[in-house]
């Protein structure tokens, strides 16, 4: 007979939970790594004993997969921060700079899924370095599109989004299975510095190769070079980990499953779709932001100090750079204090994870509104408070990365991460720049083209992330009800001492120092 609790976690929403343990049938667990542990240590020769990769080798690879990381992001950004140029050369309105973003984000979605299959059952090694090569080279020809053959500009674009889908859906897997535990958090929120530093690089490179070459096309062929780099280091210091070893504390080996059975477990499982959704807005916020805020600053400048609006070939991009600083600087401090946070918190509250996202989202709402709501008055105030919105909104990322580890089960990892990847960009960041330049448009459609409407309409266009932010703070807060039950099976799965179709519930809890706790009566009963 079901009940209320296969539905939600019944721990009081914001308070400690029952310190218990599961009784195994195989007897105690062995140790594993905790945040106390350093290479010398018990539990870390345990667990990189199981890999059969040193622990100075390990945090080595997940410095590469970092560095891999920021490659991709740069990229991905270098554009936004040459999009007046961008604009002049082809001749193109808003709406029509959203689809450079749109278009790649299309592809980098739509085959996600593609090499998240390949990662669970291939060598993820060599995948990574098929794609970034595909990357490199891509990035490089659309450096020398023409101006008059736009379309084929955003063809290279959309194939870029190839070489990335190959490394996003996988590097995070490498690292669960190198690391556990906090180890395991602290090296994910290395591997997440990645995103923002990279954007605000993005944006640096884009208006400082500019200015210095005299051509934004400069500015797109700094990242292939690196790109080269980045794949050299792949074949000859990055080792392929066995799927899970960390994990399994019995000798039965985990087995893939087929692809549609890991697509209808990660359906069923609420921490996963929800906090998949909670992300979805986050990349729609950031995603938007990323491509359009530069522009609107400089627009914002224009209307405040009455300056004369950029129709030279090589725009003044001091705002690129401010907002680029910005960006390094907020990402280093939320994603950091974002783990740090929910680590201490962890430790009164089970559920900390998913509230420490839900207050970041809903806090950062207000700022981002702020922020465009002052910038016709004060730019320094609208640098303010895009500082503050922006870090509150990097509390997120390496935050709904570890949620996704250990609510998943290794085996269909590299699936659920290009799932997430697929959702959260085709509702998130794959429409919302060009929805963003198709609400600017629709607004000054139809009247005589100023500075003025030109910086209203994207301002009313770009109010629509501050409630969209708000949103995701709500389905953060519904992964809060979940995640407890969805953690614990997943471990216990991993772990080897339970199947998924075994209900872990009506397996027999004894609470530790003579605490009481409930047991279902199917427990107990003969």
């Amino acid at each position: 007979m079901g009940s209320r609790h296969d539905h939600a976690d019944t721990t009081p929403f914001l308070t400690q939970a029952d310190d218990v343990d599961e009784v195994k049938a195989t007897g105690a667990p062995p140790r594993v790594l905790n945040e106390d542990d350093d290479d010398e240590s018990p539990g870390a020769r345990d667990v990189h004993a199981l890999t059969g990769i040193s622990y100075k080798r390990s945090v080595t690879i997940v410095g590469i997969l970092f560095y891999i990381n920021l490659l991709n992001y740069m990229d991905r950004f270098t554009v936004a921060g040459v999009l007046p140029d961008l604009e002049n050369a082809f001749q193109i309105h808003d709406s029509s700079s959203g689809l450079v973003q749109t278009v790649f984000i299309c592809s980098y979605m739509v085959l996600a899924p593609v090499f998240g299959y390949l990662g669970d059952r291939w060598n993820r090694k060599y995948i990574m370095c098929t794609g970034i090569s595909f990357w490199s080279i891509i990035t490089l020809i659309s450096s020398f599109v023409p101006k008059e053959y736009f379309p084929l500009f955003l063809l290279t674009r959309g194939l870029v989004g190839v070489g990335e889908a190959s490394y996003s859906t996988i590097a995070p897997t490498i690292i669960a299975d190198l690391f556990v535990a906090d180890q395991r958090s602290r090296m994910l929120s290395i591997f997440y510095f990645a995103i923002p530093v990279g954007c605000g690089l993005g944006y640096i490179a884009g208006s400082k190769v500019t200015s210095a070459a005299g051509d934004w096309h400069w500015a797109l062929r700094v990242t292939p070079g690196l790109g080269l780099i980045a794949i050299l280091l792949l074949i000859f210091f990055v080792e392929e980990p066995p799927r899970g070893a960390v994990e399994r504390k019995t000798d039965k080996p985990l087995h893939s499953t087929p692809w549609l059975s890991d697509v209808k477990a990660l359906l069923k499982n609420p921490s996963f779709m929800l906090s998949t959704l909670g992300f979805t807005t986050v990349a729609f916020v950031t995603g938007a932001l990323a491509l359009w805020a530069p522009t609107y600053l400089m627009r914002a400048r224009i209307v405040l100090y009455k300056t004369e609006p950029c129709d030279n070939a090589i725009c003044n991009y001091d705002d690129s750079l401010i907002f680029g600083v910005i960006t390094v600087l907020t990402g280093l401090l939320g994603v950091g204090a974002g783990v740090e946070i929910s680590k201490r918190y962890r430790k009164v509250n089970p559920r900390a994870d998913p509230i420490v996202c839900a207050c970041g989202m809903l806090s950062s709402a207000p700022f981002l509104y702020l922020s465009l709501a002052f910038a016709d008055t004060s730019l320094v105030a609208t640098y303010i408070f895009i500082f503050i919105g922006e870090t509150l909104l990097s509390l997120n990322w390496a935050i709904v990365a570890d949620i996704l580890l250990y609510v998943v089960i290794p085996t269909r990892r590299s699936t659920a991460e290009a799932m997430q990847i697929m959702v959260s960009h085709l509702l998130g960041d794959a429409g919302s720049p060009y929805l963003i330049g198709v609400i600017s448009d629709s607004i000054s459609k139809g009247k005589p083209e100023s500075a003025l409407l030109k910086f209203r309409s994207l301002e009313y266009a770009l109010m629509v992330c501050a409630f969209v932010g708000a949103l995701g703070g709500g389905f953060f807060l519904a992964t809060a009800l979940f995640i407890e039950k969805d953690r614990k099976k997943a471990e216990m799965v991993s772990e080897g001492f339970v199947s998924e179709a075994e209900n872990i519930e009506d397996r027999i809890v004894v609470p530790k120092r003579g605490r009481s706790t409930k047991v279902p009566v199917s427990s107990v009963l003969i």
